[in-house]
């Protein structure tokens, strides 16, 4: 089976530029902690009834500063692209270490 290139995340590398930066819309919280993603970003992004999203945080004095959403998918690729790398490095290392043993 051969497996397509994933292209390079958008946000994954942490070379974001400052244009790529921008305010979607305003959303409000309910009382329950919902809030409704706008119809032209959700198409815009993809996104359908029933795909997952990841939330992910970033922390600036102990305080969360920042709350982004991710595809389940993009981040699944994303730390593909990170661990695969260090996985087939640590599997040729273990292959010679028995190796000299």
């Amino acid at each position: 089976m051969v497996r397509k290139k994933a292209a390079a995340p958008c946000c994954g590398n942490g070379n974001l530029k400052v244009e790529t930066c921008r305010v979607e819309s305003i959303v409000s919280v309910d009382e329950r902690g919902q809030m409704v993603l706008p119809k032209e970003l959700r198409k815009r992004a993809g996104i359908k009834a029933g795909d997952r999203l990841a939330v992910a945080s970033w922390v600036r004095g102990g305080e969360v500063c920042c709350i982004t959403l991710i595809k389940v998918e993009e981040l699944v690729e994303m730390m593909k692209d990170r661990i695969g790398p260090l996985m087939k490095d640590m599997l040729k290392e273990a292959a010679h270490g028995k190796k000299g043993n």
